[in-house]
C-alpha cells in the first residue's frame, strides 16, 4: 500500500476511535438520603455508613460513571458530628480522585443550607458543586458540566430543598388549603424559571447537552411506608406536589426525600434512588438501590444497582420461646444481627429484656429494641400512661391531646393540619438557623 494510503486508513481509525468514544453513553449515578451520623435506637451506625461509601466509590469506577447526584440528606442532622463530616469529605476525596468527573450534591431537609454550603467554593476545585439554597439569581442552581475536552455533557439544574419561606409570601387570612395551593405553586414556578434558564443556556450549548432535574421534596403518589422513617409531618397532603412540576423539557429528574426507589411518573423520568441504607427494622427486608442512568441519542435508560447489606437487622415477632429458638438459630450460623424483638405471646413475661440479653450474651448479636406488646396492652386498660416519647411520635401525641380534650371529628383535620404546618415550619426554621459543626443532638420524635 502507498504510504499516503497507510496515512489515510490510520486517520480513518484515529477518526473512527474518536467517534466511538463520543457516542459512549453518558453515565450519572443517582443517590440520595444517606443520613450520615444517624443512629437506630441509641446504637451508632457510622462503620456500615463507610462501608457504603466505599462500595459507592468502587461502584462509580466499576460502572464508569461520569457524574454522581446526590440528591439531599447527606447528613441526618443539621450540625453532623466530625465523625460523619469526615466521612463525607474523605468520600469526596477518593471520588475527586477518581474517573468520575463531576459531583452534584444539594442540601435535603436535615440539611443545613449554611454548613453545607460553607465550603462549596473549595470543593469546586475538586469538580464537586453543591447548592445548599435557593438564592436571588436562579441562574445558579443551573449547572454546565463539561468532559475532560471542554464540551458541555449536561445541564443539570440542582434545586435544592425549598422551605416555604423561600418560596411564598404568607398572607393573613389564609386557610390551610390556601397556603398549600401556593406552596405548590410556589415550588412549580421556581422550577419552571430555574428550568427555563438552563433550557437557554442548552441552547447557547447548540441544544445537544442532555438536561437533567435534581429536587428534594414529597410528590403526590410517591409511596412512603411506615417504619421506613420518612418523617410524618412530611406525610399528609402539605407540601406534596404533582410530578407535573418537572418541566418535560428535562430528560431524567433524580429526587431524594421518600426512602423507597419509585418511579413518580409514567414514562420513568421522574425518580427517587430511595435510602441506600434501611432506616428501620420495617425496611430491613427491602432492596436498596443507586439508580443509574445512561443517556444516548436522545434515549434514558435506567436501571437499579443494589446495595448490600453492610449491617443485618432482623425483626422477630411472637411468643417467648419462638423468640428464644430465632435466636439460637441465628447464634449457630454467626449471625451479627442487631434484632429488634416483638412479643406478643399470651403471658405478661414481665422479664422477658433480661432472658432475651441472656440468650444472645456471648454472641455477636445485639438486641436494639423489645416492644413487650402485653405490658403495653396492661397500661392501657389501667389507663396507666407507659408510652414513653420512643413510642409516640408528634402527631400521635397531638392526636391523644384531642380525644382527652373531646375535640369533635369535624374540628380534626383542620387542627392535625395546622399542626403539622406548624411542626415543619419549626423543624425547617431549626435547620435553616443551625450550622456549626459540634456534637450531634439529640431530636426526639420520628425522623426521615
Amino acid at each position: 500500500m502507498p504510504r499516503g494510503g497507510a496515512f489515510n486508513a490510520a486517520a480513518m481509525l484515529w477518526s473512527c476511535s474518536l467517534v466511538s468514544r463520543k457516542k459512549k453513553p453518558l453515565r450519572v449515578l443517582h443517590t440520595s438520603d444517606w443520613h450520615l451520623g444517624r443512629s437506630l435506637y441509641g446504637r451508632k451506625r457510622y462503620e456500615e455508613q463507610e462501608a457504603f461509601l466505599s462500595w459507592l466509590v468502587e461502584t462509580l469506577a466499576r460502572e464508569e460513571a461520569d457524574i454522581l447526584l446526590v440528591a439531599g440528606d447527606i447528613f441526618d442532622s443539621s450540625m453532623p458530628s466530625t465523625r460523619a463530616q469526615a466521612l463525607y469529605y474523605r468520600f469526596l476525596w477518593r471520588v475527586a480522585t477518581s474517573s468520575c468527573r463531576h459531583v452534584v450534591l444539594i442540601a435535603g431537609n436535615h440539611d443545613s443550607p449554611a454548613f453545607l454550603g460553607a465550603p462549596k467554593e473549595l470543593l469546586k476545585a475538586l469538580k464537586v458543586r453543591v447548592v445548599s439554597a435557593p438564592t436571588a439569581q436562579a441562574e445558579e442552581e443551573v449547572l454546565v458540566l463539561e468532559d475532560d475536552a471542554g464540551v458541555a455533557e449536561a445541564v443539570v439544574c440542582a434545586v435544592p430543598y425549598l422551605r416555604d419561606r423561600d418560596i411564598r409570601t404568607v398572607e393573613a387570612g389564609e386557610s390551610p388549603e390556601d397556603k398549600e395551593r401556593n406552596l405548590q405553586e410556589g415550588i412549580r414556578r421556581h422550577y419552571a424559571e430555574v428550568v427555563a434558564l438552563a433550557e437557554a443556556r442548552r441552547e447557547e450549548l447548540g441544544g445537544s447537552p442532555p438536561l437533567i432535574g435534581m429536587g428534594h421534596l414529597f410528590t403526590a403518589g410517591g409511596k412512603s411506608v411506615d417504619g421506613d422513617g420518612v418523617r410524618d409531618l412530611y406525610v399528609g397532603s402539605l407540601a406534596h406536589v404533582p410530578a407535573s412540576v418537572f418541566p418535560q423539557s428535562l430528560a431524567y429528574v433524580a429526587l431524594g426525600h421518600l426512602h423507597l426507589p419509585q418511579a413518580v411518573d409514567g414514562a420513568g423520568r421522574v425518580r427517587y434512588s430511595g435510602s441506600p441504607l434501611p432506616m428501620s427494622f420495617a425496611e430491613a427486608e427491602r432492596e436498596k438501590v443507586v439508580l443509574l442512568a445512561e443517556f444516548s441519542g436522545g434515549e434514558v435508560v435506567t436501571r437499579g444497582l443494589a446495595v448490600p447489606v453492610f449491617q443485618e437487622l432482623e425483626r422477630i415477632t411472637g411468643e417467648k420461646e419462638a423468640l428464644l429458638a430465632r435466636i439460637r438459630a441465628l447464634r449457630e450460623k454467626g449471625s451479627r444481627a442487631w434484632l429488634e424483638i416483638v412479643f406478643n405471646g399470651g403471658e405478661i413475661a414481665a422479664n422477658l429484656r433480661e432472658e432475651l440479653e441472656e440468650a444472645v450474651r456471648g454472641s455477636s448479636l445485639e438486641v436494639l429494641r423489645v416492644k413487650n406488646e402485653r405490658l403495653a396492652e396492661r397500661a392501657l386498660a389501667q389507663e396507666d400512661a407507659q408510652d414513653t416519647l420512643a413510642e409516640l411520635n408528634a402527631l400521635e401525641v397531638f392526636e391523644r391531646c384531642l380525644s382527652a380534650h373531646e375535640v369533635p371529628e369535624a374540628q380534626r383535620p383542620d387542627l392535625l393540619l395546622a399542626y403539622q404546618e406548624a411542626l415543619r415550619s419549626l423543624y425547617e426554621e431549626g435547620s435553616a438557623r443551625q450550622g456549626a459543626p459540634g456534637v450531634e443532638p439529640t431530636t426526639p420524635g420520628p425522623q426521615s
